[in-house]
């Protein structure tokens, strides 16, 4: 006999890899950033509560959703043969109506309201009323769906493990397991983002002028950095990931980034983010100086100023990624007990300032769907190409012109027995700058140059010629 039974089809990690409540608490801090001093008064009163307020206040963009194509394919087999199917779940009727409005698969939508959690036996009571005392079938993910399983005449379980399946199959013998892929380790590295550790190599920049006195302390402090540092990075990258949701998944290639592909839950992320931070301040306190502590705080103020509201302003986005690139440059010598002369400190400045006005060149160079992205997210604009070039470039020469007057202070020059030699770094900086924006203009540059720097074969040569004139000048 043909099944005709009801569907009934909860949304939190089975219709999609996600959990909309924890999308609608990380976009809060978008929209209306004052609204999180309520929160707690929203918790004190409820999750129904909590998730209309919620709400109210945001908006989510479903269509960017990542629905689970197991899922999809179960539902439209089950239309196909004429059953009603509808959509259970304990989050907020707005966004529950939106998804099915989007999908336009669900016969009706059961959700909270405001005033009930439509969670566990709630939803069970809601579902019962729903289905007018007929015979239904559910899917689901979590072990607080048990009760709706033991009353269901199927069961189908959506994991990436066998373990729910055989709790809910102990009361429901028509019991379905829709395994999911579990989320593979290099996923985690991935989301960690370890290839970004790139951009700390510049902890050892401070290193290069004293190479002729370097120690064993001095390069263990440095690689002791390098570790705390990379760490607090890729909290705050974890952190901006999912801050970011939205935006990587309409973006061509962001949208298969494991938190935005529902890889890896945001709950995860966030442990993931906590863990990482912890990590690397202990590291801080235990092993390196005071001043290095104060530059990795400073280094987390401003990224997180970055990411909530200086990334989305232009100019302002490009000055602060300089500043964040030059505090990894004030970290280092703050670890190794180097002094960070002005010198250093302004040819930092222009340098990154130069790198971080390229980034945003190449994302101007994108698709149209990608540049009014940028007019969006990030305030830029088609027409301002010109201006982001010109000024790009006029800032790495002004990198070079410092380098040269630096080889010119007193000073300076006194540190080095044939200070001469480091004339002849001048003009290798100003070919290595320069070929940079002229990659950036042909199209060829990564969308980070900094990593793209990193990985280049020129750039390293240039660090070697660089490592090599010092020494031979001390």
């Amino acid at each position: 006999m043909a099944n005709t039974r009801a569907l009934y089809v909860d949304l939190d990690g089975t219709l999609i890899a996600a959990d909309v409540l924890h999308e609608s608490l990380f976009k809060l801090p978008r929209v209306a950033p004052w609204a999180l001093l309520k929160l707690p008064l929203w918790v004190a009163r409820g999750k129904a509560v909590l998730k209309r307020e919620l709400a109210d206040r945001v908006d989510i963009d479903v269509t960017t959703l990542p629905y689970r194509p197991e899922v999809l394919a179960m539902i439209q087999a089950a239309r196909d043969k004429g059953r009603r199917v509808v959509l259970a779940t304990a989050s907020d009727e707005k966004f529950a109506h939106e998804i099915a409005r989007h999908l336009d698969l669900f016969d009706a939508v059961l959700a909270s309201d405001g005033d009930r959690n439509l969670s566990g036996a709630a939803k069970l009571d809601a579902i019962k009323v729903d289905a007018g005392g007929e015979p239904f079938d559910y899917i689901g993910d979590q072990p607080v769906d048990l009760p709706i399983w033991r009353e269901a005449d199927e069961a189908v379980v959506v994991g990436s493990t066998g373990r729910l399946a055989a709790r809910a199959a102990r009361h429901t013998p028509a019991t379905t397991h829709l395994e999911i892929p579990s989320v593979a380790f290099h996923r985690y590295l991935y989301g960690v983002r370890l290839h970004q550790w790139l951009k700390n190599l510049l902890i050892f920049l401070p290193l290069l002028p004293v190479l002729h006195e370097l120690d064993a302390s001095l390069i263990g402090n440095a690689c002791i950095a390098f570790l705390a540092f990379g760490l607090m990075a890729s909290s705050i990258y974890v952190l901006n990931d999912l801050l970011d949701l939205e935006s990587d998944r309409r973006h061509k290639r962001k949208k298969f980034r494991p938190f935005a592909s529902g890889e890896i839950s945001i709950a995860d992320g966030m442990q993931m983010s906590v863990s990482l931070a912890t990590t690397s301040l202990l590291i801080s306190v235990l092993a390196l100086p005071w001043q290095f502590m104060a530059m990795l705080t400073l280094y987390l103020a401003l990224t997180l100023a970055y990411s909530f509201f200086l990334k989305r302003r232009a100019l302002v986005d490009v000055f602060a990624l300089a500043g964040l690139y030059t505090v990894r440059v004030g970290a280092g010598a703050a670890a190794a007990g180097l002094p960070l002369s002005y010198w250093m400190l302004s040819f930092s400045i222009f340098l990154f300032l130069s790198l971080a006005l390229a980034k945003r060149y190449v994302e101007l160079m994108g698709t149209q769907e990608e540049i009014d992205r940028m007019s969006r997210e990030r305030g830029y604009h088609a027409v301002d190409m010109p201006f982001v070039l010109c000024a790009g470039i006029a800032a790495g020469q002004m990198a070079a012109l410092l380098l040269s007057l630096y080889f010119h202070d007193q000073d300076m020059m006194l540190r080095y027995s044939e200070p001469q030699l480091l004339w002849t770094l001048v003009p290798v900086f100003l070919f290595w700058v320069l070929r940079i924006w002229l990659k950036a203009v042909r199209g060829a540059l990564h969308d980070d140059p900094v990593v793209f720097a990193a990985r280049d074969w020129v750039s390293q040569l240039t660090v070697c010629i660089a490592a090599i004139v010092l020494w031979a000048a001390g």
